[in-house]
Formats: structure tokens, sequence, C-alpha cells
């Protein structure tokens, strides 16, 4: 006898993302989606969401991270981001 194919339930709908967050976190997407049929996308206009810190540094090191900034034509915010991540991928590439 042959196998058959399990038709997929329908996935309900949902008042708030909190009640769909808590349905996914115990349900089984296999049962609600043939991933079989799931193709690769990209998105390229999604940027990742952020947090707002407040970060107290001296005023000298903020002055020499703003004329860093202006040398490399970019606002001192995002420099400091990039410093943050250049040191983070350092320390995750070095063993402990």
């Amino acid at each position: 006898m042959p196998k058959t194919k399990k038709l997929p339930r329908r996935i309900p709908k949902f008042k708030s993302e909190a009640a769909e967050r808590r349905f996914w976190a115990a349900a089984d997407s296999t049962d609600y989606i043939d991933w079989r049929k799931a193709r690769r996308v990209r998105l390229p206009n999604l940027h990742p969401s952020t947090r707002v810190i407040s970060i107290r540094l001296p005023e000298m090191m903020i002055e020499q991270l703003k004329v860093q900034a202006n040398k490399r034509d970019v606002p001192y915010q995002s420099l400091l981001k990039m410093y943050v991540a250049e040191k983070l991928a350092e320390e995750l590439r070095s063993p402990a």
C-alpha cells in the first residue's frame, strides 16, 4: 500500500504577535508547512533590529572618535559601531 501524503494543517489566525509566538514556540512547523517546497529568498533591505543604549565616554574620547569619523566621512556613532563589531569578531575568532 503506497504511503499517503499527509496534508499540512491550516495555520490559525492570531489575535496578537505574542499569541503567535506562543503558538510557534509549542507547535511543530512541519505539521503546518511543507518545507520541501520552501525556497530561499533574499531580503536586501532588511535591517537588523537595534536598541538604544546609553554609554558614558570621556569627552576627549568622543572628540577623537568624531575626528576619526570625519576622516572616514561617516557618522561617529556608525564608526563606534564598526569598532565594537570589529573587536567582537576578533574576540570570537580567538581561542578562549
